[in-house]
């Protein structure tokens, strides 16, 4: 039997888990390199105006778009990097959860870091996602 394009686990000996996986082992297929995506629709306009929700809602919509335009799908995601401003609390965090695991497998999340930082490339965003896809082909 041959070995699935690839896996995405977290072992017992490291640290549980909450809401992704330690490891995205790649056994075949293409890497497909997402840059962060940030909360702007097709034209530009910033999408959410100091709304966290709709700027994560826009945010997953855009990296939904990405991945689909590179012959993959959400499903296919191993790793995210996700940049989030100081200025939001660490309360909103569950609604960034939310719309993270309506985009991507809950059940086997990807690999993923959250970071906190001091601001983002252009004024008024508030997060930005990166993404890393394993597509077949």
């Amino acid at each position: 039997m041959s070995k699935p394009a690839r896996e995405l686990f977290s072992p017992q000996t490291l640290p549980p888990p909450a809401g992704y996986s330690h490891i995205a082992k790649i056994n075949k297929g293409a890497l497909v390199y997402i840059a962060g995506q940030i909360a702007m629709d097709a034209s530009g306009k910033l999408v959410g105006e100091g709304n966290f929700e709709a700027q994560s809602e826009q945010v997953f919509r855009n990296i939904k778009t990405a991945v689909e335009a590179a012959g993959g799908g959400v499903a296919d995601i191993v790793k995210t990097n996700v940049y989030i401003v100081a200025s939001v609390d660490q309360n909103e965090l569950p609604k960034f959860r939310a719309i993270r695991d309506r985009y991507l497998n809950a059940e086997s999340p990807p690999a993923s870091t959250l970071v906190y930082v001091s601001r983002l490339a252009r004024p008024g965003l508030l997060v930005e996602v990166e993404a890393v896809a394993a597509v077949d082909g």
